[in-house]
């Protein structure tokens, strides 16, 4: 059953979707294995996630050829199992996945300790090396202020600097110290508001968070208005998949600061809160289809760990979304 007040607009967001003239395949697929295999294992079947992305007109090709590269990456491996093929977390694909997925699904801003974490570079690097670095630094949540320096106020330094080597840069670690720093000024305030602003963008992430909120918030409003139980399970599976895809790629723009250091009404809360009510509403329906749908190569349909319904609990007086 479809559901009985609004369905416009859900309908309205996947066909938006399907209408798209270019489609980040492998963003998309790498939510879905963040999202719904992880919880199984890490493991799925390659026809089995392809008829799963088929309603989104994600056709059999794309989802090849996005998963070939995801192997050749090193963020999947392939087991055959007789003539078929499962697909599998790498364990630094796992790391990476379970990451993000705190990121995602984390329920409190981090706090701070009002210390800066410091990457310094010694020496010079080529300029692809760099873009290379920046690039890694950046997944951890650094911003560059220039001249070598990559700073955040509450990341592990260690994990960050595992997180280079990861990526193939270990070689540059005798170049990169990294270390801790207290701000010193009078009028620190102001000092840190200026690190801010030249390491990261907010004001860009900010327009990013408004059109999520835009686009996500008449499915809400059509969510509540219809009973779970009538939510019909793939559509709301495709939701599902389309809301971790979409706040997902914010997030890796997001270096997550302490709200301390962030602007007054910091548009991301609100987008934070509206992904978890939507995701909390769509996931009993959701994983209906899912246990219907994703299957291993040997026939058997795994189910989901006890654990995922852990993701996105807070209390129900926490999520008042304005309208």
């Amino acid at each position: 059953m479809n559901l009985p007040t609004e369905p416009d607009a859900i309908e309205a967001l996947l066909e938006r979707f399907r209408q798209k003239s270019r489609v980040q395949a492998r963003s998309l697929i790498t939510s879905v294995f963040g999202d719904a295999i992880l919880p199984r294992g890490g493991r799925v079947w390659l026809g089995s996630l392809i008829q799963l992305l088929q309603p989104l007109d994600i056709n059999e090709r794309l989802v090849r050829t996005t998963v070939f590269r995801l192997v050749k990456d090193e963020w999947l491996q392939a087991e055959a199992v007789g003539r078929r093929t499962d697909y599998m977390l790498t364990p630094a694909g796992r790391r990476r996945f379970e990451k993000a997925s705190r990121q995602i699904y984390a329920i409190d801003s981090p706090g701070w300790d009002r210390r800066w974490r410091l990457i310094m570079v010694m020496g010079d690097l080529d300029a692809r090396q760099r873009e290379r670095l920046r690039r890694a630094l950046s997944w951890q949540g650094f911003g560059e202020t220039g001249a070598g320096c990559f700073i955040h106020p509450s990341a592990e330094l260690d994990v960050a600097l595992d997180a280079v080597a990861a990526e193939g840069l270990a070689d540059l670690l005798p170049q990169l110290m990294p270390m801790v720093a207290i701000n010193p000024r009078l009028n620190p305030a102001a000092e840190d508001a200026s690190l801010i602003r030249q390491a990261w963008d907010l004001d860009e992430l900010a327009v990013a968070y408004d059109g999520f909120v835009a686009r996500y918030q008449p499915v809400l409003d059509a969510l509540r208005q219809a009973p779970a139980a009538e939510v019909e399970e793939e559509q709301a599976c495709l939701t599902r998949i389309l809301l971790i895809h979409d706040f997902r790629r914010h997030l890796l723009r997001d270096p997550q600061l302490p709200e301390v250091l962030l602007p007054a009404g910091w548009p991301g809360h609100q987008a934070r809160l509206l992904c978890k009510e939507i995701y909390r509403r769509l996931l009993e329906p959701s994983e209906r289809h899912l246990d219907k749908c994703l299957q291993l190569a040997g026939g058997e349909m795994p189910r989901a760990a006890d654990w995922l319904s852990g993701r996105f609990q807070i209390p129900d007086d926490a999520l008042t979304i304005p309208g």
